[in-house]
């Protein structure tokens, strides 16, 4: 049913949990997991042009560290994967990838938010994904710590 199946990562304490529901559909659909991380260009446009360069070479690093963890991750469970950081804004680069690789599921995490929190939020990465994707997102709420 599934061939390839992205897991979007940003390098934080829930993506382990992420990966817990993630990586048993792709075993049972012998599918290759996608792992890709965006340095969001919001950020790094938004730094002085002193600190910009070593900002993004900075982020670089640390998606390169996050998707090879996934990968290390998926490949102990004798799985193909791909990996790629890029840059952009993080829903919209999780899309164009999705179209341009042929992804068949998203699985993706999220934070539990307070109900304070879902007012004020202009809204998360995940949820921008499942709003615009053309194809099933499996979404995790990480309970992550306690949230």
């Amino acid at each position: 049913m599934y061939d390839d199946i992205l897991i979007p990562t940003d390098g934080s304490d829930t993506v382990p949990e992420t990966l817990d529901h993630g990586l048993p559909i792709a075993t049972n659909n012998d599918a290759t997991v996608h792992s890709l991380y965006v340095v969001d260009s919001r950020v790094t446009t938004a730094a002085d042009e002193d600190t910009s360069t070593d900002l993004e070479r900075a982020l670089e690093t640390e998606g390169r560290e996050a998707v090879a963890a996934v990968e290390d991750r998926a490949a102990a469970e004798g799985l193909d994967t791909v990996s790629e950081v890029r840059q952009g804004t993080p829903a919209k680069t999780i899309l164009e990838y999705v179209e341009e690789k042929g992804i068949d599921l998203i699985v993706i995490g999220t934070r539990g938010k307070s109900p304070r929190e879902k007012v004020t939020s202009l809204g998360s990465v995940s949820e921008r994904v499942v709003d615009n994707a053309s194809i099933p997102v499996f979404v995790v709420r990480n309970a992550g710590n306690g949230e």
